[in-house]
């Protein structure tokens, strides 16, 4: 855009929008990329944009049973540089450690001056950064914002990994700013955006309905010591012990059927008083592909669908998130854009 268009959208004075634009290249968050091709009275008016090619930030991915990743991505949510530490049987502090020297090798990998540093991990974190609790990380009370912020210089943003992937499809995956996506791992989490905003919750907890009982039938044993809770009808470790128990039948194709029906049907059950509640527009599954795809999906559809009052059209769609694979490390990413560069 222009000055003059920042300065209508805006709403401020010329003068005001100039200056400010001034601050910025100097400090090298806007550059100009020459005139504008509009045809308009009086001089070419010289477009202004943000660096997007000469900052860079730093993505983190704690998500993972088997890996520590990070990330080094452009403006746009491009991966340029991408490091993996396994995590092997590690937990607790030994954990941290690899953490700060990933994020310090990936660090020194990066080309253009870094705006900062966004976390996704597992868990509950506080608002200060404070990994409350991450029990498959063996956490409790990590401050690792603050860590990372000594060891490295940089500013830092920590989150839950589905809060920050649901940045991610909000920002890069044409996500609307009502939507809820379930991110489906070794465990199953969620992050909301209400008005264009994520939801926190009164204890940073917004989202976690990994253990919530779908159901009043007694369910499968649960780790956390309740029967039936989601996590064990749609983690992957639970439908994958599930589809394999049905390929073992007498009737593996019906079976395996009756497998992605119910564990859909269990995460519309806990989805629609959500989505209902909140009158989201969209619900999106990040996953596997291969497990969510196809019947669970439309089982999830069809059941919210039943759920809800009826409106025409549709009151919300289900679909599948776009890269999965790297969506925590670009959400990571976006919190830091916001933080910067007020960027959503």
């Amino acid at each position: 855009m222009s000055r003059a268009d920042l300065s209508r959208s805006l709403g401020l004075t010329r003068v005001t929008v100039s200056d400010l634009v001034s601050d910025l290249m100097d400090r090298g968050h806007v550059v100009e990329l020459g005139q504008s091709g509009e045809v308009r009275p009086g001089k070419p008016a010289i477009l202004v944009d943000i660096n997007r090619q000469g900052l860079q930030v730093i993505g983190v991915d704690l998500s993972s049973e088997t890996a520590l990743r990070a990330a080094v991505l452009d403006l746009d949510g491009n991966i340029l540089e991408s490091l993996e530490r396994p995590v092997g049987t590690a937990t607790g502090q030994a954990v941290v450690e690899q953490v700060l020297d990933l994020v310090a090798e990936t660090a020194a990998k990066a080309t253009a001056p870094l705006l900062g540093i966004g976390v996704g991990t597992p868990g509950i974190v506080g608002g200060d950064g404070v990994v409350l609790t991450a029990p498959n990380l063996g956490w409790t009370d990590i401050p690792l914002r603050e860590l990372l912020e000594q060891h490295t210089g940089l500013p830092t943003l920590v989150s839950n990994d589905a809060d920050a992937a649901v940045h991610a499809d909000h920002t890069f995956g044409g996500g609307c700013d009502d939507e809820i996506l379930v991110k489906i791992g070794r465990g199953v989490g969620s992050g909301v955006i209400v008005g264009g905003r994520r939801a926190r919750g009164a204890h940073s907890a917004a989202g976690e309905i990994g253990h919530v009982t779908v159901g009043t039938d007694a369910g499968t044993p649960c780790v956390c010591g309740r029967t039936g809770c989601l996590e064990t009808w749609m983690s992957v470790p639970s439908l994958e012990r599930a589809l394999a128990d049905a390929a073992a039948g007498e009737d593996p194709e019906a079976a395996t059927a009756v497998v992605y029906q119910e564990a859909g049907e269990r995460l519309a059950i806990a989805l629609a008083p959500v989505v209902g509640v909140l009158d989201l527009a969209e619900v999106v599954l990040s996953g596997p592909r291969h497990l969510l795809g196809g019947p669970l999906l439309d089982a999830v559809q069809q059941t919210l669908l039943s759920r809800l009052l009826h409106q025409d059209p549709q009151p919300v769609t289900v679909r599948l998130a776009e890269d999965p694979q790297d969506i925590v490390l670009r959400g990571a990413a976006v919190m830091v854009l916001w933080n910067q560069l007020g960027v959503a």
